[in-house]
């Protein structure tokens, strides 16, 4: 019964089977023992994927799900959504990483069994790992061991008994009961932390919170809905969705209430396991062929990829710079940790402290998680507005990296006007950024080093004028460095990353460091080129640091005099302060571009296509994809995994701008998947009819994601062949399927005419010539678009004479 609540929608019921969506309606109409929905809409029903599952083997049409993907399913359809899902998967996962004997004993009978020990076992690990002693408390029990300090964080165990209250100096946790209790929630959802005489409480679901009289209550629950305050109290709504990535990013109370921190992982429940444990047990098998952590990246992985707009993300390249840039640490924050992304690039160390803090409950559970999976650094994560509510308050820490929610209005203004860390000025409502920068500064130790992601507004913008000349006064900020275009969402601005240190001592001549890396931005979505970035920026900060200043690099990065930025505007970016490169021989450079550009179009003209022979429409008979893998002809893989090795990345942007690779990949356990001379390559996003095939400059590259490699039997396929009929409009529409916001290729439903080998080389032939002809042309518009920039460019510096 657990296993029926489990749903698949019908993509995911022709995924399963290796069909395309228009079978399953069929199915649908044609057999009348066919599974009924039993969610989601009369569009878009949803069905119960055991039922599913045994129909499909009773009728023969199952095909062989991985496990990957079938724990995919599990967890996309979980009933009470995909991040609790990730949440549960992932204390199970650290329970299997650290001690697998106790899973093994767990998991050794009935589901019902499993959900009733699971959750003391857990404890075993979650405790110790995320802060507070080992145990559970009691009914009416009172003591000071389950609720996180200020500076710990910790792990909120969900109680089926009564309300068990939790003192301590820092605040109290209530933990919630099913039977009920004093401020107990439902099924142990409800948390009261208690900061004075004030209380928050975060019932069942953060729905529907009622607060006793005389308190000053606060709903902190992950998509709230409504708090009911009794007499004499005062209400404030703080909640925030889940889908917010960073801290500070949803609701705000409207009153100067204070407000509280939860911890980032309350143990499950065995009634809350109870529904995840068909999905525990696939998670189970997937840890043991690919490791507990890899399973876990895998899902957490799948889950961003399928809700891109739901999260700002930090990408693995700017994560591992910032870290860089911080260096190595032995306690590092957080404040917005989102995912994890920032932490997870700390080199790691003996006796580290990572401590994290997000407004989205889930994220800090799951960022939690992640952290313990990669390292054994010591975490302490807790949910809440860091601006409204620190969970560390008394925390002095050697790097903070910060990836802050940007333009915020409801950041705390009203209620934080006289909070201690605006020591370098309170900033204006519009300025959210510069409290960011000042709440990192009050958390760090003297000398210690803050790197934090910033628009480039930030340091311009005239109402934060006086703040930024403070920080550049007592040497707080130490560089400014411009990102390319695309480095980070939003893709379409070069963001800044600031780098400061608390100050320990006043500089002697203090001067800041300015670097523009805007020349390595990449083209379209493809990203800069971030091994250049990486060593311009390290490289200019070393330097910088070991001598106090740097000499100028043109049009790259100097050091300039504190003194020379606090004029009127107090502007910080690089690109105002940094004199372009000098060109010595632009005019030269251009006459090549020129006679490059030339050569190619004569090329272009040479491999245009003869006129088109008319012919009457051919009615070949017709096989798809899903059929010749099936029969052995083609084998077909699927991209994501980086593997061990460094190996560049073919992405669905190289594919389809027809460009070398240039991605990258977390290395992982998972074999990689590299692409051979002769493989066909068809990206599954976007909607465009595009196929390529890897030539040997390509060969060995690791397949991207969101990209599926097709290795034909060259005795029964020819490549040119395959790849042509794969463009095709028509049988691309076919075949793909379409959300709100985005097209999928279902590549199994693509078709191919059956043909003799040599007439497939014959048509092999021809689409061979209209590849070259294509890159021809790709290659003549970049040409003349880096002629046209170089003119205006050259005209307007002085370096090309108008006649």
């Amino acid at each position: 019964m657990q296993d029926n609540a489990t749903e698949v929608t019908a993509a995911g019921i022709a995924r399963l089977a290796g069909v395309g969506r228009a079978a399953v309606s069929n199915w649908r109409r044609r057999h009348a023992d066919f599974p009924k929905p039993v969610g989601g809409t009369e569009t878009s029903p949803s069905f119960a994927l055991a039922e599913v599952e045994a129909w499909l083997r009773k009728q023969g049409k199952l095909a062989e799900v991985p496990l990957r993907e079938r724990v995919w399913q599990q967890l996309a359809g979980h009933p009470e959504g995909p991040l609790t899902a990730l949440v549960h998967t992932g204390c199970v996962l650290l329970l299997i990483h650290e001690r697998p004997t106790v899973w093994l004993d767990a998991s050794a009978g009935s589901d019902a069994r499993l959900a009733a020990i699971l959750s003391g076992a857990l404890d075993q690990v979650l405790v110790p790992r995320f802060g507070g002693p080992v145990g559970r408390a009691g009914r009416g029990v009172r003591g000071a061991g389950m609720g996180p300090t200020p500076e710990s964080g910790g792990v909120n165990r969900a109680a089926d008994a009564g309300g068990v209250n939790a003192g301590g100096d820092a605040g109290a946790v209530n933990e919630a009961a099913h039977a009920g209790g004093v401020n107990a929630g439902a099924w142990a959802e409800g948390v009261n932390t208690g900061f004075g005489s004030s209380a928050v409480n975060a019932g069942a679901g953060s729905s529907g919170v009622n607060t006793g009289a005389g308190s000053s209550a606060v709903n902190a629950g992950a998509g709230a809905s409504r708090v009911n305050a009794g007499a004499g109290s005062s209400a404030v709504n703080a909640a925030v969705g889940a889908a917010d990535v960073h801290a500070g990013a949803g609701a705000r109370p409207a009153t100067p209430a204070p407000q509280a921190t939860t911890p980032a992982l309350r143990t499950p429940t065995g009634p809350q396991l109870l529904l995840s444990t068909p999905l525990l047990r696939g998670a189970a098998e997937l840890a043991a062929e690919t490791g507990a952590r890899q399973a876990f990246e895998f899902l957490l992985g799948r889950h961003l990829d399928a809700n891109p707009r739901q999260y700002t993300l930090t990408p693995a390249e700017l994560a591992g710079l910032m870290a860089d840039l911080a260096g190595p640490a032995r306690t590092v924050l957080d404040p917005a940790c989102g995912t994890g992304a920032l932490l997870r690039a700390v080199a790691g160390r003996p006796d580290q402290e990572l401590y994290a803090q997000d407004s989205a409950p889930e994220l800090a559970a799951i960022s939690a998680l992640r952290l313990a999976l990669h390292s054994r650094a010591t975490v302490r994560a807790a949910a809440g507005d860091t601006l409204r509510a620190d969970a560390h308050p008394g925390l002095r820490a050697d790097v903070v990296l910060c990836h802050p929610p940007f333009n915020e209005r409801n950041w705390g203004h009203d209620e934080l006007a006289y909070d201690p860390r605006w020591e370098y000025g309170f900033p204006a409502r519009t300025e959210s950024e510069l409290a960011w920068v000042q709440h990192a500064l009050a958390r760090l130790t003297d000398g210690g080093t803050a790197v934090l992601l910033m628009p480039p507004a930030a340091a311009s913008r005239r109402s934060g004028r006086r703040i930024r000349a403070d920080l550049l006064r007592r040497g707080a900020l130490r560089a400014v460095v411009a990102l390319p275009v695309g480095a980070a969402p939003p893709y379409n601005i070069p963001l800044h990353l600031w780098v400061l240190r608390r100050p320990d001592r006043a500089p002697a001549t203090p001067e800041v460091l300015l670097v523009d890396t805007g020349r390595f931005a990449g083209e379209g979505r493809g990203g800069p080129d971030w091994e250049a970035v990486r060593e311009a920026v390290t490289d200019a900060w070393d330097a910088f640091t070991r001598a106090g200043r740097l000499a100028e690099r043109p049009g790259l990065a100097r050091s300039v005099p504190v003194i020379d930025l606090l004029d009127d505007d107090v502007d910080l970016a690089p690109a105002r302060h940094l004199p372009p490169a000098a060109v010595a021989d632009g005019a030269e450079q251009l006459t090549r571009v020129r006679e490059r550009l030339g050569a190619t179009l004569r090329l272009t003209a040479d491999l245009t296509p003869p006129p088109a022979d008319p012919s009457p429409a051919a009615r070949w008979p017709l096989t798809t994809i899903g059929e010749l893998a099936r029969g052995g002809a083609l084998v077909m893989r699927t991209g994501g995994n980086g593997g061990h090795a460094r190996v560049p990345v073919l992405t669905d942007h190289d594919v389809v701008a027809g460009t070398a690779p240039s991605g990258t990949l977390p290395e992982s356990e998972e074999e990689a998947v590299l692409t051979e001379p002769g493989d066909v390559v068809v990206p599954v996003l976007g909607g465009g009819s595009v196929a390529r095939v890897i030539d040997e400059a390509t060969g060995g590259a690791v397949l991207g994601r969101n990209l599926v490699l097709l290795r034909p039997d060259r005795t029964a396929l020819d490549p040119w062949f395959l790849a042509g009929f794969l463009r095709g409009t028509a049988n691309n529409r076919q075949a793909s399927s379409y959300a709100s916001t985005a097209t999928r290729l279902d590549v199994r439903r693509l078709q191919l005419p059956r043909l003799p080998l040599e007439e497939q080389r014959r048509y092999g032939d021809r689409f061979r010539a209209l590849d070259e002809f294509e890159r021809a042309l790709r290659h003549a518009s970049r040409l003349g678009e880096q002629l046209v920039r170089g003119m205006y460019d050259g005209l307007t510096d002085g370096t090309v004479a108008p006649g």
